[in-house]
């Protein structure tokens, strides 16, 4: 099963801005139609942040950090990224990556529940 691993979290002030990075295990991933980022913090249910399909490039984003975060991948490598520009305490959780093969219909769905394996996460602290 494929494993993910995320990096690039950090502690900052608000207004700031940190870039999350998501490796999958195996160069099967890269396959994955559906890639998206989700965000847990404490006391709180784990969260979808953004999502993209990988065949058009579609991406969507929860209302609460809709201009501000971007997601993106690179073609043929198994990352995936989160850029994360003009954070609020509230973007305070740990991140996480997944990815599937959920058809375009699935993917755009706000209630998209990845069929993979969560990985450690990475803390993002935003203070005020």
């Amino acid at each position: 099963q494929v494993q993910f691993k995320e990096s690039g979290g950090g502690s900052v002030q608000a207004g700031g801005s940190l870039t999350l990075s998501c490796a999958a295990s195996i160069n099967g991933a890269s396959r994955y139609l559906c890639l998206g980022w989700f965000r847990q913090a404490p006391g709180k249910e784990r969260e979808g942040v953004a999502r993209l399909y990988r065949l058009t490039g579609n991406t969507y984003y929860a209302d609460s950090v809709k201009g501000r975060f971007t997601i993106s991948r690179i073609n043929d490598e198994n990352a995936l990224y989160l850029q994360m520009d003009s954070l609020k305490p509230e973007d305070t959780a740990i991140y996480y990556c997944a990815a599937d093969y959920s058809d375009l219909l699935d993917c755009g769905s706000d209630s998209w529940s990845p069929h993979s394996s969560w990985g450690q996460g990475t803390q993002v602290t935003v203070s005020s």
